[in-house]
């Protein structure tokens, strides 16, 4: 056992040499082109001392108005901001890191080398987080120094540590997302531009940490903070479950084919026609259509819901956890016990919604409207996030709906009843849809990080697609149409008979 457990460190440490080898060789390469190192030192310099001075002029220029606090919110977001930017201009080393190599010929020798291609994809990617992160440090020491010598301010230890974490999350969020482009592209130039892809959504993600900043509340800061983290694994994650060094070598231009996307997409969207085992040739002329029917719902939605099977276990976890959230916030944010008049409910109530300006017309056409823009939104949202915006989109009705039933029970009504008397008429249709579109827009992110074995990541992705449109109209679109009937007919009756007057 000795001699087993011996040789499997030997075989880790001959790995991780491996890895750190090349790893050091990236950095060295790196780190001797001046053209690269002097401009990233110059701006990562100059720029704490511009925000230094600036922050010395935006404090004393509030300080004349009387609210300090604003000024004294303003030198830790900058402190955040002098972290970010550096980063940003350092990300060109992250996005040379296999397309660059390409151009210069230099990337045959290292495809050549005994590592695998989680070896060669880590090396790579490690040695691209270096010198933003370097940069990243350097820019955060230079603005504290100017700061204690020039305002005589040092920051709260658990505030620095928080900034330097958070820093270092953003850093290695998008040097990962920028090694995943630079690993799919097939020239510098397209790696450049769609570095936006990367640049833009932490720059909005920097304006919503700014405004936490300012409010002082460093805890939501943490969660931003494990947010990122695991969205840097995914991209990880993704990176290595994608990179082919074959392809990457091979590859010399990607052509938008139009045609064999479309042949792909409709190659997954069309099924077999079945009908319990009968032969559709032999059918009567004007029976075959069930042939479509049968092979449709008896076979086909049923496969497309054993694929996405993960998909809508982590969609029901969700709506769990939203319900236990709807309840924590009626814990936190209780409603006057006089708010809620459920014995004066009448038809009344509902009729006369319209009457107010911002309410639209309640009636099942805007309601299945609805439904279907805020599912197809959530498709859409989808690709951007890995499915994560898909699933908190369909999280925050239900967060809504169980903190009007927690202040319902708090009011004295029958929590159950409310629940069974305003949702589940209506529910009972409307909730398995939006599962069900959920799961499958889950799918069409989560195919980014993990396509289908034997496929592309492109041939995956419409697969997912064609499995989502043609699951929501034969499946989702039926239920949310019924659905929206009886939310419109049939529940405001059910909840007078229970409550009202």
């Amino acid at each position: 056992m000795a001699a087993i457990s011996e040789r499997v460190h030997t075989a880790q440490d001959d790995w991780l040499r491996l890895v750190f080898t090349l790893v050091g060789r990236e950095v060295r390469d790196s780190l001797r082109d001046w053209r690269i190192v002097a401009p990233i030192g110059i701006l990562t310099i100059f720029f704490p001392v511009l925000m230094t001075f600036v922050a010395d002029l935006a404090v004393d220029w509030v300080n004349q108005y009387g609210p300090s606090i604003i000024g004294e919110r303003l030198i830790p977001f900058l402190l955040m901001v002098v972290g970010f930017f550096p980063i940003s201009f350092s990300l060109v080393i992250a996005l040379e890191t296999f397309v660059g190599e390409k151009e210069r010929k230099s990337l045959e020798p290292i495809l050549a080398t005994p590592l695998t291609d989680t070896q060669l994809y880590l090396s790579k990617t490690l040695a691209a987080m270096i010198p933003p992160l370097l940069a990243a440090y350097l820019g955060i020491t230079v603005y504290l120094a100017g700061l204690y010598f020039f305002k005589d301010w040092t920051p709260p230890l658990t505030l620095l540590v928080l900034i330097v974490v958070l820093t270092t999350a953003e850093a290695l969020v998008m040097v990962s997302g920028a090694v995943v482009l630079s690993s799919q592209t097939t020239s510098v130039r397209a790696a450049n531009l769609l570095a936006s892809f990367v640049i833009i959504p932490m720059a909005l993600l920097m304006q919503g940490e700014a405004i936490i900043m300012f409010w002082a509340n460093y805890g939501v800061l943490w969660w931003i903070v494990l947010f990122l983290v695991v969205v840097d694994a995914i991209l990880v994650r993704m990176g290595i479950h994608i990179f082919n060094r074959e392809e990457l070598l091979g590859r010399e231009i990607d052509e938008l084919n139009v045609a064999y996307l479309w042949r792909t997409f409709r190659g997954r969207f069309c099924w077999e026609r079945w009908f319990f085992g009968l032969d559709i040739q032999k059918m009567p002329a004007g029976l075959r259509w069930l042939g479509m029917l049968g092979g449709l719902y008896g076979r086909d939605v049923p496969a497309i819901l054993r694929r996405s099977r993960l998909a809508l276990a982590a969609v029901v976890i969700a709506l769990i956890a939203a319900a236990f959230i709807g309840y924590g916030y009626a814990e936190s944010y209780q409603l006057p016990a006089d708010l809620l008049h459920l014995d004066q409910v009448s038809t009344e109530t509902f009729t006369e919604m319209p009457s107010v300006e911002w309410i639209p017309e309640f009636t099942a056409g805007w309601v299945l409207g609805n439904n279907v823009r805020s599912l197809l939104l959530a498709g859409l949202l989808a690709v951007f996030s890995f499915g994560a915006l898909a699933v908190t989109l369909l999280m925050a009705p239900l967060v809504i709906v169980f903190f009007f039933v927690a202040q319902a029970a708090r009011a004295g009504y029958d929590p159950i009843l409310f629940l069974a008397a305003f949702v589940l008429p209506h529910g009972v249709l409307e909730l398995p849809a939006a599962i069900i579109a959920t799961a499958l827009a889950v799918r069409l992110g989560a195919t980014f990080m993990s396509p289908p074995q034997g496929v592309t990541v492109g041939e995956g992705w419409l697969w997912a697609l064609a499995d989502f449109c043609k699951v929501f109209v034969a499946l989702v679109l039926p239920l949310l149409a019924l659905a929206a009937i009886v939310e419109v007919h049939v529940t405001p009756h059910i909840v007078v008979w229970a409550f009202g007057g």
